[in-house]
């Protein structure tokens, strides 16, 4: 056999494992959504850590699949967002701007590891503690289209219903910050709160368990 057939061979191998990829992936960020926490309207998941994975195994465009996958499956009414719920009222609801936001966070996020690893010599497979550390605050940059998106379409509700506002003044009381600003207190409850299990739960445990699944792929004749 050829280097021309060989290289074919593994490029094909290689979209097959990224369709599955980006598959599971989808479901799997899903079910992270199901281990959630209700702070008032906005569930407290781990569904970030399905996000970063995406943009750390996969590359850009199947990571933008897999996410655009996961919502599809939301929109057909599968039960895969928070609290087992689908229909496409979950995307155009309060807390739809999040999931929207994975369409540009995945992918960020597999643009900047990759330009980093290239810039660095490395991969996913012999990552050391410092690139865990840049990779920490590249899922920070990676998620602000998502916390952004999520504010924005939450706030719009909320300033026409004073529900959201109560809750959200109650929540930033509750963390001892005293505050007047509804802007201001809105960002703190839907964008700040949340940050801290998102880097340091959600996209610290994807980047240790994307370390062990590229040495699977790449054992497997995968690079990723």
């Amino acid at each position: 056999m050829c280097f021309c057939d060989s290289f074919m061979m593994n490029r094909g191998l290689g979209d097959i494992v990224y369709y599955v990829l980006s598959i599971g992936l989808s479901i799997l960020t899903g079910l992270l959504a199901q281990l959630y926490l209700y702070l008032g309207p906005i569930p407290y998941t781990l569904q970030c850590m399905g996000v970063i994975l995406a943009g750390l195994l996969l590359p850009p465009r199947y990571s933008l699949f897999s996410m655009a996958l996961y919502l599809i499956f939301i929109a057909l009414g599968l039960p895969l967002a928070a609290g087992f719920r689908g229909g496409i009222v979950v995307l155009f609801g309060p807390t739809g701007g999040y999931l929207l936001g994975f369409l540009i966070s995945a992918p960020l996020m597999s643009i900047l590891t990759r330009f980093y690893f290239k810039f660095r010599g490395r991969n996913l497979t012999n990552i050391q503690p410092i690139d865990t550390i840049v990779l920490l605050c590249f899922s920070l940059l990676a998620l602000l289209p998502t916390y952004l998106l999520g504010f924005t379409i939450f706030t719009y509700y909320a300033l026409g219903d004073q529900r959201f506002m109560l809750w959200a003044a109650n929540l930033v009381k509750s963390i001892g910050i005293d505050i007047h600003n509804p802007l201001a207190t809105l960002f703190i409850a839907t964008v700040v709160i949340f940050i801290p299990q998102d880097i340091f739960m959600d996209s610290l445990f994807a980047i240790v368990i994307s370390k062990y699944v590229a040495r699977l792929l790449r054992f497997r004749g995968v690079v990723v």
